[in-house]
């Protein structure tokens, strides 16, 4: 019978709790366990598949993370202005947990549906703020990979220690977002304004 209180959701909060404490190396079941105060075989009631499954787990739940953090920051923004908040809340979300932000899947397992979606997510988050600049189809495509190329390189020299010059990194973000909303406000195969 499962602990009372310990449910796949609880079993992912400790799992987040010791990646954020102690990096991804530390994540074993026994951490977890033991962190969640149950016999390693207990932790199998609520996550079967064991260690490959809670690193599922963990990748849905900050995806979704992400997912909202993006969602929040354009929320009643536009255009720059909404660029401008999706990218500092990436940048933000990756510097704040780094572990978490490492295990976001660069490519989601398409055969995994709680994934996709929560991908699938992310994704929309950066898209609806690319309509802002008159971009559809296939357009609105390649301006989503180049938002994400640009805050995920960003975020990850950020956090990968890739910046050593004094220069504050805040005016380096700043340069770069004005970069890429230059370069969206002048994209090839924008729908006329108006």
């Amino acid at each position: 019978m499962p602990r009372a209180g310990l449910t796949p959701a609880a079993v992912v909060d400790h799992a987040l709790a010791l990646l954020d404490e102690q990096g991804g190396d530390a994540l074993t079941l026994a951490a977890v366990a033991a962190r969640a105060k149950v016999a390693t075989p207990s932790l199998y009631k609520h996550v079967p598949g064991g260690l490959t499954e809670l690193r599922r787990l963990i990748a849905v739940r900050v995806t979704e993370e992400l997912a909202d953090r993006l969602g929040a920051a354009a929320l009643g923004r536009s255009t720059d202005e909404a660029v401008e908040a999706l990218v500092a809340a990436y940048v933000r979300y990756a510097r704040e947990h780094p572990e978490r932000y490492a295990a976001i899947p660069q490519a989601p397992d398409p055969a995994d549906p709680a994934l996709t979606a929560a991908a699938t997510r992310l994704v929309e988050a950066v898209m609806a703020v690319l309509r802002g600049y008159g971009l559809t189809g296939s357009e609105v495509v390649h301006a989503t990979r180049t938002v994400r190329a640009v805050a995920h390189g960003f975020a990850s020299l950020t956090t990968g220690g890739g910046f050593q010059l004094a220069e504050d990194l805040t005016v380096t973000q700043q340069r770069v977002t004005g970069v890429l909303t230059a370069g969206l406000r002048d994209w090839p195969g924008q729908a006329p304004a108006g």
